[in-house]
């Protein structure tokens, strides 16, 4: 009931700002969202930070299972900010967040200070991956507001896949910046844990494991491998056509039913970049990628 009343009382402000030039109401709703998003981070027990499709609900359909499974509760809905920690007061309330508004609220662009105080999972996909997963979600499953609140290409329109991973609002150089920064302020971090996307397909269980316990274990292995399991890329799939999470609203559900494009689920592939790229448009991205990303995570010369 909260979030609908919030969500009532941002659309009642923006509803106010319909005199204001497009820019200035972009900006009133971005702080909207930077403000809820700075009231969830107070009162986080812990944080799952990543750029978009990089992996999160994948994580997030591992985390709530594991809960379910280790709390006795149903699996139709997946864990948001608090919803399970309501539900049992020992499941931390977790702020699933892609970074994206706090800083219009705070002012903190240059540095991650907001969150260094914080408990902070770092999620991070190869760039290349997240670019092409990003060129999808735009194309079959953005929202037009949505496109128009983050500089996306405007709704409609037709771009290649090359054009938009170079594009500088939306492509590799944006993702490349989140990173670089993350990185850079990453000494500065009271307690942070790296988790790589790349790791999560080849060591699920190990790295889950490690999820769980940094969340606040010992972790029930039983539970671990149960969850993994459940979160594999064929029963999620399964899951999203089946509209199972139907209680998460449409977090997990096709863009467009039949379309596997479109499902938010698509292909999980580690290094897929190279199928959509010609070897030109290939050498181009690697290039920028070997020049411009910190070498903290990894994945200067590839995954």
């Amino acid at each position: 009931m909260q979030i609908i009343i919030r969500k009532q009382v941002r659309q009642v402000v923006l509803g106010l700002c319909f005199f204001l030039s497009p820019e200035r109401k972009r900006n009133c709703e971005r702080w909207l969202r930077g403000r809820e998003e700075a009231r969830k981070l107070r009162h986080a027990g812990a944080v799952i930070v990543s750029f978009g499709k990089s992996g999160r609900t994948w994580l997030r359909v591992m985390i709530s299972r594991y809960y379910q499974l280790t709390h006795d509760l149903g699996e139709r809905s997946l864990m948001g900010f608090d919803n399970f920690h309501r539900r049992n007061a020992a499941i931390p309330s977790i702020f699933f967040t892609h970074d994206n508004y706090l800083s219009a609220y705070t002012g903190n662009v240059d540095s991650k200070s907001d969150f260094y105080d914080q408990k902070i999972i770092l999620l991070v996909r190869n760039p290349r991956d997240v670019a092409v997963s990003q060129y999808f979600q735009w194309k079959y499953r953005m929202r037009k507001a949505k496109k128009t609140l983050n500089h996306y290409p405007e709704h409609g329109k037709e771009v290649a896949p090359f054009d938009f991973a170079m594009d500088p609002e939306c492509g590799l150089p944006k993702i490349i910046e989140f990173m670089n920064l993350w990185a850079d302020e990453s000494p500065r971090m009271k307690d942070l844990l790296v988790v790589r996307y790349e790791d999560m397909r080849s060591s699920p269980i190990d790295t889950f494991r490690s999820i769980v316990e940094f969340l606040g274990g010992p972790a029930d292995d039983a539970a671990v491998r149960r969850a993994v399991e459940y979160a594999s890329v064929e029963n999620m799939r399964k899951l999203e056509a089946e509209n199972a999470f139907w209680l998460s609203g449409g977090r997990m559900k096709p863009g467009k039913k039949g379309d596997p494009n479109s499902f938010k689920v698509r292909r999980a592939k580690v290094d897929g970049y190279h199928d959509y790229f010609s070897p030109e448009e290939v050498k181009k991205i690697d290039e920028l990628v070997r020049e411009s990303l910190s070498p903290y995570f990894g994945y200067k010369t590839g995954a």
